[in-house]
């Protein structure tokens, strides 16, 4: 049986890119998945059999190496976080959650601080490459794009390759802006910001992996939910790299870096090595979890 990668999912049908030869069918879910509560998610890698391009059936789903239920996507390599520098400003906070959600789900994230060329305070310029530099020193990626500059955004490329990467990030802050200068045939739809809301509009409404070069990029229409529901407190420190490499100098196994003595954490922050603002969403982070209603 032919085996492929589920790239669209719309209205009941999903769309396969079939391994051997590269063609699109057009597929059904089997009745059987229903039954088992299985819903096959784009990212899939999947059995499939198909008498033509139009009237195919999925028959199995491939074991899958993560998922994401909101957007529905599976088997994600990595995730591009875009988030502007203004219009709407830069939020360490909203950032700092959106990264937390990616790595309790094993995905590498980028960050991506698009509209540089917006900005017009020398004082917001310096702020935001501030950020910029903690955020690589907490290690990870960090790239500046202008709306106006392809250069910028050239740079994304070759970490786009062999991978499938999520674009999330904001409301407004130049997702489809950003894939349609990597690819300009694709014209996909972009809204300006509400200037009464101060927050744009989601213009993504269906989940699609879009081929870049060797890898896959799946615009999507964001993350629904920002919430920790799936994350333990004892989890929340290996969210944050910096403080996931120093957890094994603390004192006690299981450190919680908020009251115990002689914490490796606690004592990065006082000397500047961990950005404060980080420890403190950390802290606002780990108090939520706790105070989070239990399910049963």
């Amino acid at each position: 049986m032919p085996q492929g990668k589920i790239v669209k999912a719309l209205s009941g049908f999903y769309y396969v890119k079939e391994d051997e030869n590269g063609r699109f069918v057009q597929c059904r879910g089997r009745g059987v998945f229903r039954k088992n509560k299985i819903t096959p998610l784009v990212g899939d890698e999947v059995v499939f059999q198909a008498e033509n391009d139009t009237e195919g059936y999925i028959l199995e789903v491939l074991e899958r190496k993560n998922e994401l239920v909101r957007p529905p996507i599976s088997n994600v390599d990595q995730a591009i976080l875009v988030f502007s520098a203004v219009e709407p400003d830069f939020s360490t906070t909203l950032l700092d959650r959106f990264l937390v959600l990616i790595e309790a789900n094993d995905i590498e994230p980028m960050i991506v601080i698009s509209k540089i060329d917006l900005i017009s305070s020398e004082e917001v310029r310096q702020e935001v490459e501030s950020f910029a530099k903690d955020y690589e020193k907490a290690g990870y990626t960090v790239l500046l794009t202008s709306t106006l500059d392809i250069s910028g955004v050239d740079k994304l490329m070759p970490y786009l390759e062999e991978k499938i990467s999520v674009i999330a990030g904001q409301s407004g802050v130049g997702k489809s802006s950003l894939l349609n200068m990597l690819r300009p045939e694709l014209s996909l739809k972009t809204d300006d910001i509400s200037s009464h809301l101060g927050r744009g509009k989601h213009t993504t409404r269906h989940v699609e992996l879009i081929p870049f070069g060797s890898g896959f990029v799946a615009d999507t229409p964001g993350f629904s939910s920002l919430d920790f529901t799936d994350i333990e407190a004892e989890e929340l420190t290996y969210c944050f790299p910096e403080m996931r490499k120093l957890s094994a100098d603390c004192k006690f196994r299981g450190c919680t870096h908020v009251s115990e003595p002689k914490c490796a954490v606690k004592l990065a922050v006082e000397d500047g090595e961990i950005a404060q603002y980080r420890y403190d969403h950390y802290l606002s982070f780990l108090e939520e979890i706790k105070d989070r209603k239990p399910r049963y």
